[in-house]
């Protein structure tokens, strides 16, 4: 646990130095973590990932931290693509939806193959959201409330039916998060109905354009092409490739300097990206993205549980200068949990300013003082940690004691799960899993959704009445006001602290080409790459 203090005057020019001079340090693994000899030899694409892979169960987790692969080395029925996204037929060759909305068929195409040679067939998909929801993990939050343990059916070898619930009008943008597994390799691994879970934290039972070739938690995972793909290969293509562990995100761009790595996270600091921007190894492409940056706020612990002291903590955080002098600009304001570019986000929301008189005159309304909270940030992620300094500068001007954790993604995702564990606040960002509305604010702040999606233990029963709604019924028309009005409330209830929506930078090294964004995945994807 890495804990750290700032100073109440001083911290947008700490913050500014920190960046002029790139932040240092060791990173994780990357000393132990070079290539064999053999992988070194072959058309290799490094990757430098900012946080640890403690996991290859497609089912485990449901982040974008450990999306590589997932992403690489399982296959869905649909699969989103390109920017804007573009939800495609994947496995599936076509479906069907039925009358009412609940029955859903879809058809594989013929002759797929898994990595060990066998072939994907409709029970295996089956199994794999039998696995999702038995196991409580992962995606499974987006399915346990409307598909039943049972009730999806292998009609013949090659076709699938959910039967869901209820009429979902976001199933379709979240089947291509049931990552279909090997059912019958996996069934092989069982031990005391663990559905496999030991085997496959290290293992590979996936389609994917990669087969898992090595895994090691503490430096990441290598993967080779699979060369029987379904989906094919053209002339140029990658032999393999590296996702590797390095947190510090000095040594991250250093190494893409150097060309130790072909391509990093999109989301550094501004000043890094100037650094890149000047490599002559490096070129930085640039996209829209649907990626909010925002603080959870626990409303379910005191003294957050009131809204009084939430509105101080949202008007205690300078939104301009971490926007303008910080992030020199590189991103939009954006005031609630909603994407500015997303259909259903409010147009009129103001959102809350930089005051620290309000901040006072709201914790003035309090019935007793606050205690000192604890201010949660991911390491490893830079602007995370200059957020909660400058969170803190705040709150320490207007009388409120606070502690900076920052602690690597796995150990925060966990904790994020746990209502007693949860920091009373934390910086991260809420990426895009599916390209609706509901992917923030239905997932972020529904009370049904509590301990699982829900990380800010908020509930508002009118919240919820318009997030239902607007979850079941197929008019685009309500479903967009509704999810306009549900965000409206969010940000007036100050359930979390609301700052921007990002510009995606994403740096790559200038031998390769074919890299294709999109915001579900954030550029991971890595079958289009290849070297020129």
């Amino acid at each position: 646990m890495t804990h750290m203090r700032y100073g109440p005057t001083t911290v947008l020019h700490k913050l500014r130095r920190a960046a002029a001079v790139g932040l240092t340090g060791i990173a994780l693994g990357i000393a132990s973590a070079a290539l064999p000899v053999d992988a070194q030899a072959k058309n290799t694409f490094v990757f430098a990932n900012s946080s640890a892979y403690d996991t290859m169960d497609p089912h485990a987790v449901f982040d974008v931290g450990r999306v590589a692969y997932r992403i690489n080395l399982y296959d869905g029925l649909m699969r989103w693509e390109d920017n804007p996204p573009v939800l495609n037929l994947w496995l599936a060759e076509s479906y069907e939806i039925s009358d009412d909305g609940k029955k859903y068929t879809f058809k594989l195409r013929e002759g797929a193959k898994f990595h060990d040679g066998s072939e994907i067939e409709a029970a295996d998909v089956v199994y794999s959201i039998e696995r999702i929801l038995a196991l409580k993990k992962g995606a499974s939050a987006l399915f346990q409330d409307n598909i039943a343990a049972g009730s999806t059916k292998a009609i013949d070898k090659y076709t699938v039916e959910f039967n869901l619930s209820a009429p979902s009008a976001i199933f379709m943008a979240t089947v291509p998060e049931i990552h279909v597994v090997n059912a019958d390799l996996v069934k092989e691994h069982e031990t005391d109905g663990d559905w496999g879970s030991a085997w496959l934290s290290s293992n590979d039972a996936g389609s994917g354009s990669f087969e898992l070739k090595r895994f090691d938690p503490a430096k990441g995972f290598q993967a080779d092409r699979f060369a029987d793909h379904f989906m094919g290969w053209g002339d140029k293509y990658l032999d393999a490739i590296e996702f590797r562990t390095v947190v510090e995100i000095n040594s991250r761009v250093l190494g893409l300097m150097k060309g130790d790595f072909h391509g990093s996270d999109g989301y550094m600091p501004q000043d890094q990206i100037i650094r890149l921007r000047k490599s002559d190894n490096v070129d930085v492409l640039e996209a829209e993205s649907m990626r909010i940056f925002y603080a959870a706020i626990h409303n379910g612990r005191s003294p957050m549980n009131d809204i009084n002291f939430r509105k101080a903590l949202a008007y205690s955080f300078d939104y301009d200068g971490f926007i303008n002098d910080i992030l020199s600009g590189s991103v939009a304001r954006n005031p609630g949990p909603l994407p500015n570019n997303i259909w259903g986000a409010p147009k009129d929301l103001e959102g809350y300013t930089y005051d620290l008189e309000k901040a006072k005159e709201y914790l003035g309304k309090m019935k007793e003082p606050p205690r000192k909270i604890t201010i949660g940030a991911l390491a490893g992620y830079g602007q995370t940690e200059q957020a909660a300094a400058l969170m803190q500068n705040g709150l320490t001007k207007i009388g409120v004691e606070s502690e900076i954790v920052s602690e690597p993604w796995p150990v925060v995702s966990g904790k994020m799960r746990d209502e007693q564990q949860m920091y009373d606040m934390l910086f991260l960002w809420k990426s895009t899993y599916y390209a609706d509305p509901n992917n923030w604010v239905g997932e972020m702040y529904d009370g049904a959704k509590i301990g699982t999606r829900n990380n800010s233990w908020y509930q508002n029963p009118e919240v919820d009445t318009l997030l239902h709604e607007a979850q079941t019924t197929t008019d685009q028309a309500v479903r967009e006001a509704n999810y306009a009005k549900a965000a409206t409330m969010v940000a007036n209830d100050a359930a979390g602290v609301f700052i921007y929506n990002t510009k995606w930078f994403g740096p790559i090294n200038k031998t390769a080409t074919g890299f294709r964004f999109c915001p579900i995945g954030n550029g991971q994807e890595m079958r289009w790459v290849h070297f020129k």
